[in-house]
C-alpha cells in the first residue's frame, strides 16, 4: 500500500463510517480496485483507521458525551456482548471474512433489501427527546443492540445499520438509536483498534506504521469535515434511500469485475 492509497482509503472511511452502508465493505472494494493486496497489514489497517473516524465524534461531542452517566451505563451494557462476541470470532473474521469480496457484495445487497423492508414496516418515532429515551432505556434493550452490533463484524453488514434497525425494532426512535449507535462506536472501535495494535504492531515495518498513521489521520480529518452533515442525513433520510444505494453499488461492482 502506498501513501496515496492510504489517503484515499482514509477519506473513504471518514465518509462512510457514519452511514448504514458498511465502511468495511467500501474499504475492501476500493482497495481491490486500486490493486491493494489484502495482506495481514491491510486487514489491520482497515480495522484501526475506523477509530480515526470515531474519534471525530469524541472531539466534536465531548461535552455531551461525558455528562450522560445514565446513557454510558447503557453503552457499557451494550458493549459487553459486542466485546465478548468480537473477541471470540476475531480470528475467524480476520482470516476468512476480511478481504472476501464475495461476502462483502452478498451482505451489502442483502443488507440493502433488509433496510428497504424495515423502512416500510417500522413504527413512528417517539415524541421524547433522544436523551430522555436513552436514559430510560432498559438494560436488556441495550444489551440486545450490542448483540446486533456484533453481527457487523461480518464485512458488508454495517455496524450503523445493525444498531439502528435493532434499536428501532425495540421501540426506540431513530433520533435516539442513531445517537446511541454513535456513542456505542466509541468504546467498540477503541478496543478493536487497540487490540489490533497490541497484537500486531510489532510485526509492522516503519513504513507500514507511517502508512497506518496517514490513514488514521486522514480518516479523522475527513470525518470531522463530514460528520455534522452525515448526522443530519442519517437522522432524516429514509432507510430505503440507503438500501437502494447498497443494491446499486453491488450491481455496479458486479458489472465491473
Amino acid at each position: 500500500m502506498t501513501f496515496i492509497q492510504a489517503v484515499i482509503l482514509g477519506i473513504v472511511e471518514g465518509v462512510t463510517e457514519f452511514l448504514p452502508i458498511s465502511s468495511t465493505a467500501h474499504l475492501e472494494l476500493v482497495s481491490t480496485f486500486m490493486g491493494v493486496l489484502h495482506t495481514p497489514f491491510v486487514k489491520s489497517f482497515q480495522i484501526i483507521i475506523q477509530f480515526g473516524a470515531i474519534l471525530a465524534v469524541v472531539v466534536l461531542y465531548a461535552t455531551t458525551l461525558f455528562r450522560r452517566l445514565e446513557i454510558w451505563k447503557r453503552i457499557l451494557a451494550a458493549f459487553i456482548p459486542t466485546g465478548l462476541i468480537g473477541f471470540a470470532l476475531y480470528s475467524v473474521v480476520k482470516t476468512y471474512l476480511l478481504g472476501n469480496i464475495t461476502i462483502s457484495l452478498f451482505t451489502l445487497g442483502l443488507g440493502g433489501l433488509v433496510l428497504i423492508w424495515f423502512d416500510s414496516v417500522h413504527r413512528p418515532d417517539s415524541n421524547l427527546s433522544s436523551r430522555e429515551e436513552l436514559e430510560a432505556m432498559p438494560y436488556w434493550k441495550a444489551a440486545t443492540i450490542g448483540v446486533a452490533q456484533a453481527v457487523a463484524i461480518v464485512p458488508g453488514v454495517s455496524r450503523s445499520a445493525a444498531t439502528i434497525i435493532s434499536g428501532m425494532m425495540l421501540g426506540l426512535s431513530r433520533r435516539a438509536v442513531v445517537e446511541f449507535s454513535f456513542l456505542l462506536a466509541v468504546p467498540t472501535m477503541l478496543v478493536a483498534a487497540g487490540y489490533e495494535l497490541v497484537k500486531n504492531a510489532s510485526a509492522f515495518s516503519t513504513s507500514e506504521l507511517g502508512i497506518l498513521s496517514v490513514g488514521f489521520i486522514v480518516s479523522f480529518i475527513s470525518a470531522l469535515a463530514a460528520i455534522s452533515f452525515f448526522l443530519r442525513i442519517i437522522k432524516h433520510r429514509s432507510l430505503t434511500f440507503f438500501g437502494i444505494y447498497r443494491i446499486i453499488i453491488v450491481f455496479i461492482i458486479l458489472m465491473l469485475i
